[in-house]
């Protein structure tokens, strides 16, 4: 395990954790992307990423700006900024260890990657984990604060047990992605990891994902898993499936 610096997308100091094989070089590099306010350190990123290099993958899993042990300021951020530090941690990569060839995200940070996608052209594999179709329930929960970004500048979201500034401009960025449309025009085997007991990211998303993507794609329900994927077990079960997988598309 390698603690990392890079330059984020604007100029901040981002923090990550490159987990690596031990013995030969691994065979194939991922970049991880984690759930909105999360942070690279949760349960879900740390033992899926643990569990891939255990299996032969190098993963580098990041805070994206204003989070964690990121420098940066959240209130400025938003979805274009969390595509865009894809984007930089790829380059990171991609200079200093090997492109990544699978994208992985979770939940919000599975949109994410769709998205990144078509700025990475050595990614060949996108997997997402209790991703959303598209921003619809996150608007309705950001819509509710609107009247008060209007009167102070910012409002906070609360998520879990703590809680975070929105702007406008957060809420007004959702509005510039059809993430269907992204999600068609991905050109990428892409494997799609869903609960039916997802409570947070309802599991119709997943077969919106799916009908809306091209060949080759996979889904596989993960029964019994919460959206966190706090479960151990449930990490290193999609962990031998994504290392599986993937082999079929990293020649």
């Amino acid at each position: 395990l390698l603690h990392v610096e890079f330059e984020g997308a604007h100029g901040d100091k981002l923090s990550g954790r490159l987990d690596l094989p031990g013995g030969a070089g691994p065979q194939a590099h991922a970049l991880f992307a984690h759930c909105f306010t999360c942070s690279k350190d949760i349960w879900a990123a740390t033992h899926i990423s643990t569990a891939l290099a255990d299996l032969g993958f190098a993963v580098l899993r990041f805070d994206f700006t204003g989070l964690g042990h990121s420098e940066g300021e959240f209130a400025s951020t938003n979805f274009s900024s969390n595509v865009a530090d894809l984007v930089a941690a790829a380059g990171f990569m991609r200079t200093s260890y090997g492109a990544p060839q699978v994208l992985i995200g979770h939940s919000l940070g599975g949109a994410a990657v769709l998205a990144a996608a078509e700025h990475l052209p050595e990614a060949a594999a996108v997997v997402t984990l209790a991703a959303p179709a598209d921003f619809t329930n996150l608007r309705k929960r950001l819509a509710t604060l609107v009247p008060e970004i209007e009167a102070k500048g910012e409002a906070r979201v609360t998520i879990g047990e703590r809680s975070f500034p929105i702007r406008r401009q957060f809420v007004d960025d959702l509005d510039r992605y059809r993430m269907l449309e992204k999600i068609a025009a991905l050109n990428r085997a892409l494997l799609i990891f869903h609960s039916p007991q997802d409570e947070v990211v309802d599991i119709d998303n997943a077969r919106r994902i799916f009908e809306a993507a091209a060949q080759p794609k996979s889904f596989i329900s993960l029964a019994g898993a919460d959206h966190l994927l706090t479960k151990r077990e449930d990490s290193q079960y999609v962990a031998a499936l994504i290392a599986a997988w993937a082999g079929r598309f990293l020649g």
